[in-house]
């Protein structure tokens, strides 16, 4: 057996769904990618411009590296677990139910480099990327045949649809150009012959992020709102952001390849057993109520802990404010105390959002001690539609 037959059956008994392997390729997206830097769409994540040279250039990552391993995990949730809440619920978005898909990831590409470097004698370590990474794991995906690029960005792979995660180790071996798939992956429905004149996943987005087709506005998706964005939200996106507290699934539900999608089966990626660890929904009280204590601990080990307790709180508030729901009131109330403005801002909107004598008269209050400028803006502006 060669060397890439080995490796491959060593990544898919280590829980991946496919993988492939090809000598170190250059991306072929490499002009699309700077165009999108130049038109701005990456808003606030600087790190995807100052580290551009990395990804239109995966030898600087690793010098020695002349192979690349990509490997697909699948992360699909049973729609059964998206609990429906008798009570106003943040909705979070379905990867980060789990453990993080970092720590999960990196473990497996260390034992499987590990396995290589057993079988080759090789002393220096490989390169392990996960998203952290900059690298265009998209582009390489769909140039080792294990997908699509769908109209919304997102690789869809055959019978597991999107919802995936992409990871890439890169190795000084020479390996051949090989594909490796598990079973649940040989067949996908409706037949894989790419999106056609499908384009559910554009025409859901609320915010209408998709410039055009395979062209994402970040500045406008819920996803980024939510997550890369750590200042204000846009005061026009947030009714558009419903319950979305962290990340958003809308263009995937949407699309005709993730209906049939299996459930993941990697140990930590799954959503029964040992692994699960949030709900696909979460009370917007308990969420409101979250000091810094208690974030660190619901979130501790979940992706959901990047968003850090002012931004998951502040999204709370804007999903609190779209609920429509008055008893939300009584739980924005004492976030015009606290000790964030950013948080204190969008309680504000929020409580202009669902109105009400108690929420005017607490604003009212707030407006006479606080200090900060922009959540006196905030506070004004709420108060106009109160």
């Amino acid at each position: 057996m060669k060397l890439a037959d080995e490796v491959l059956d060593h990544a898919l008994n280590l829980g991946f769904d496919s993988a492939a392997t090809m000598p170190l390729p250059a991306p072929r997206t490499g002009e699309a990618f700077r165009a999108w830097l130049e038109a701005g769409y990456h808003g606030e994540m600087v790190y995807m411009a100052e580290r551009a040279a990395l990804r239109l250039a995966p030898q600087l990552l690793a010098p020695d590296a002349r192979s690349m391993i990509v490997m697909i995990a699948n992360y699909a949730r049973p729609s059964s677990s998206i609990a429906g809440l008798d009570v106003p619920g943040g909705q979070i978005a379905r990867y980060a139910w789990t453990a993080d898909y970092h720590d999960v990831l990196k473990a497996k590409l260390f034992s499987l480099d590990a396995f290589l470097r057993e079988r080759t004698r090789r002393r220096s370590l490989g390169k392990a990327c996960v998203d952290s990474v900059p690298l265009l794991e998209r582009d390489f995906a769909e140039q080792a045949g294990l997908g699509f690029t769908g109209r919304n960005t997102c690789l869809i792979t055959p019978g597991l649809g999107s919802w995936t995660f992409l990871a890439a180790l890169l190795v000084p071996e020479t390996l051949d150009t090989r594909l490796a798939v598990t079973t649940g992956c040989t067949e996908s429905q409706p037949p894989f012959t790419g999106c056609g004149n499908c384009t559910r996943c554009l025409d859901a987005c609320p915010t209408r992020a998709f410039v055009a087709d395979h062209i994402l506005d970040a500045r406008r998706c819920i996803s980024y709102l939510t997550i890369e964005l750590r200042g204000a939200i846009p005061r026009d996106l947030r009714p558009l952001m419903g319950n979305w507290v962290f990340g958003c699934d809308v263009c995937q539900a949407a699309c005709p390849y993730n209906r049939a999608a299996p459930e993941a089966t990697m140990p930590g990626l799954q959503v029964s057993g040992a692994g699960s660890t949030l709900p696909g929904a979460i009370p917007l009280r308990e969420l409101l109520a979250l000091d810094e204590a208690a974030f660190r601990t619901a979130f501790r080990g979940t992706p959901v802990i990047r968003a850090k307790r002012r931004g998951l709180v502040r999204n709370a508030c804007i999903a609190a404010g779209n609920s429509g729901d008055a008893s939300m009131i009584l739980h924005l109330l004492p976030l015009l105390r606290d000790a964030e403005p950013l948080v204190r801002g969008h309680a504000a909107w929020a409580l202009g959002r669902l109105r009400g004598f108690s929420a005017a008269e607490a604003l009212r209050e707030a407006l006479a001690v606080e200090t900060d400028t922009a959540v006196r803006e905030e506070i004004e502006f709420a108060l106009e539609g109160v």
